[in-house]
């Protein structure tokens, strides 16, 4: 039934947008992070989102939409902030520490983002719900 694949493809943009949230909260929690296990301070993480095809029939090239996934967490490539504090334990010979190039601003806009994002698959999915209650309710009447 159709109403359940636009369901399904809500539901993928809510997993995608819950994802990218958590992202978010991760490179919040790591924005003093200065030694990680790959060396060097922590790196900013974005999703990039893809759209999800459902497999194609026999003979039928391509498939049809069925929502977004992620495609990939790709690592922002700008440099580290440096930031002259001579007493921290990571400090260069000039007393500089390389931070990691996270901005709380454009932390909190992506955060906004992705929570309206999520809110209009929300409201997406509860259109879809209503819209089958009535149909049902027809179908009874």
């Amino acid at each position: 039934m159709k109403i359940f694949e636009s369901i399904r493809i809500s539901a993928s943009g809510l997993a995608a947008e819950r994802f990218r949230l958590d992202l978010v909260a991760g490179n919040l929690a790591n924005i003093n992070t200065t030694r990680t296990a790959e060396g060097g301070p922590y790196r900013r993480q974005t999703a990039v989102f893809a759209e999800a095809l459902t497999k194609a029939g026999p003979g039928v090239p391509g498939g049809k939409s069925a929502g977004v996934r992620v495609a990939a967490v790709v690592k922002d490539s700008s440099p580290p902030q440096l930031v002259y504090d001579p007493g921290h334990p990571d400090a260069n010979e000039e007393g500089y520490v390389a931070m990691p190039n996270i901005n709380v601003v454009n932390e909190m806009v992506d955060m906004i983002t992705a929570t309206r994002a999520y809110e209009a698959n929300i409201t997406a999915v509860n259109a879809f719900k209503s819209m089958f209650m009535k149909a049902l309710d027809i179908g009874r009447g």
